[in-house]
């Protein structure tokens, strides 16, 4: 069961409580932002009438230099409530007039923050800014003073009377200053931030309690009614429906699961009726696919007769075109009678040759015997050098009607390993004859047979000039019965027998090759060969 508190209403009901109490609180502030400026304003400008009282009141009496009537008006507007004090400063900064009578003949600072606006720099300013005369600070009661500078400044009545000298030589000849109390504005600000935050918390819980009502009848019962109906399907009751209330986005999701319900249902009778009778098709079916199997394995019999067949005929051809050739010569040179000892040591030499090429037929049906037991042939010492030359003498005529020039080469000039000496004749042939074929233009049949240090194993090169071979082919040319060349020219077991006889020596082969500029087949032999490795 889901928690409370990790459930998409909650989510969506805190979310909505977050974002309503950052606007209360936003609202708030600006209200009492705007209402404290409000009152603000307001003492400024009853500091400013004050001030402007205070000037107009005072101007005949200090025409007449009547001072005890100026500290009477002064004094009587200085009882008045918000007035918290009233001075009047000399140009030099003597205090002239005070509703506090201590006050009297001293000297302010003019660094103070009173006075800054206008003596921070060298020559005091004539006039200031209506922004700049006004300053709050802590008036050490408890409460905020804010105090109003306003300049006295030199009138023509005033040189008339010749109390000053003249307003282009003086044109301030004091300064008033007046003090009005911000307490009954801090305390009213006091009041509408208590009310305020009263109000606000009031109309949070009730939006709150609204707000999670809303999201409890719109949204978190149609969610566990989904929620129960996954709920009963997970069990398997998939006759249960839920009830649709609304015409909106989870009503029509009620209204799909309920459908795929009827359709789950729907499947599920199907699958029941048809695994009644599963077991019955499963025989049906298997009885027929072992019918058909048994036919695909007598095919794939005969299918392999026949390839095995092609296979003994292809390797058989190689020597019985060489006996057919040499028989044919020999028959020759019999009727040009009588025969020179030259031409019957050459001929007998030729029956020589064709007396080892058809012991060599019944070899090759030996080793295909023997590949298909993985057997191996007669072991003993193998020269490699007789090897290849008789390898090359076997296909000499082939070679000359197809123009391949043939160069070998023998890194030490005799190499020897433990082997069967025809098989690994086999396998050279094989190779020269896949060679001579991929180049019918002509070309050059390389055999290079090398060993780098005595006791490691040899490596056997043999290289054309030819056509190459497609990179998509390489996986396969060692497959028996994969054949690039057309059907009537290749059984595809040539490369494939190759293999298994380097394989049963111990031995590795491998191809290089690039399309339009030959191949390289590379046999690399252990010197036991069939002895094992050392």
């Amino acid at each position: 069961m889901v928690r409370f508190f990790q459930t998409v209403s909650f989510r969506i009901f805190a979310g909505l409580l977050v974002l309503l109490l950052a606007t209360f609180a936003l609202y708030s502030y600006i209200s009492v932002r705007l209402y404290t400026r409000e009152l603000q304003n307001q003492v400024y400008q009853s500091a400013y009438r004050v001030s402007d009282l205070i000037k107009s009141s005072t101007h005949y009496s200090m025409l007449l230099n009547r001072k005890e009537d100026v500290y009477q008006i002064i004094s009587t507007i200085g009882r008045e409530p918000g007035v918290e004090g009233i001075r009047i400063y000399s140009k030099r900064g003597a205090i002239v007039y005070s509703t506090d009578s201590t006050e009297m003949g001293k000297m302010v600072d003019l660094h103070a923050e009173a006075c800054l606006a206008c003596h921070e720099a060298e020559k005091p300013l004539a006039a200031l800014p209506m922004s700049n005369r006004v300053r709050v600070y802590d008036g050490g009661r408890g409460h905020r003073v804010v105090g109003l500078i306003n300049p006295v400044r030199n009138e023509e009545t005033c040189a008339a009377h010749g109390c000053h000298d003249a307003p282009e030589e003086r044109s301030v000849v004091g300064v008033l200053d007046v003090r009005m109390s911000l307490q009954s504005v801090d305390e009213a600000v006091a009041a509408i931030q208590r009310r305020t935050a009263t109000n606000a918390a009031l109309a949070l819980v009730a939006i709150a309690v609204l707000s999670g009502a809303f999201v409890l009848i719109t949204l978190r019962r149609p969610v566990r009614r989904l929620l129960r109906g996954t709920q009963q399907i997970s069990t398997g009751n998939l006759d249960y429906e839920i009830p649709i209330t609304s015409q909106d986005e989870l009503g029509q999701l009620a209204k799909s699961f309920n459908s795929m319900t009827r359709s789950l249902k729907r499947s599920e009778q199907e699958n029941r009726e048809w695994a009644s009778t599963l077991e019955q098709r499963v025989s049906e079916k298997t009885a027929e696919l072992e019918r058909i199997h048994g036919r695909v394995i007598h095919i794939e019999k005969m299918a392999s007769l026949g390839k095995l067949a092609a296979s003994v005929a292809h390797e058989l051809n190689n020597p019985l075109a060489g006996i057919l050739a040499y028989a044919r010569l020999v028959a020759r040179r019999l009727k040009q009678a009588p025969l020179t000892q030259e031409k019957l040591q050459e001929t007998l030499a030729d029956l020589d040759l064709i007396s080892h090429e058809t012991g060599r037929c019944g070899n090759i049906v030996k080793s295909l015997l023997l590949f298909a037991r993985r057997e191996t042939g007669e072991v003993g010492v193998v020269n490699l050098r007789e090897v290849v030359d008789k390898s090359a003498k076997l296909i000499a005529h082939h070679m000359e009607i197809s123009h391949v020039a043939l160069e070998t080469s023998f890194r030490p000039e005799e190499l020897t390993l433990i082997g069967d000496e025809d098989q690994l004749q086999q396998a050279l042939v094989a190779l020269f004859v896949n060679a001579v074929e991929a180049m019918p233009d002509g070309g050059t049949l390389s055999v290079d047979v090398s060993q780098e240090r005595p006791g490691q194993d040899i490596r056997i090169e043999v290289s054309d000039t030819g056509i190459g071979i497609h990179p998509g082919d390489i996986p396969h040319i060692f497959e028996p019965f994969f054949s690039t060349k057309e059907a009537a020219k290749g059984t595809g077991l040539g490369l494939s027998i190759v293999y298994g006889i380097v394989e049963r020596h111990g031995g590795d082969i491998t191809v290089r090759t690039e399309p339009g500029r030959g191949s390289t087949f590379i046999l690399t032999l252990p010197r036991t060969g069939l002895g094992g490795r050392t």
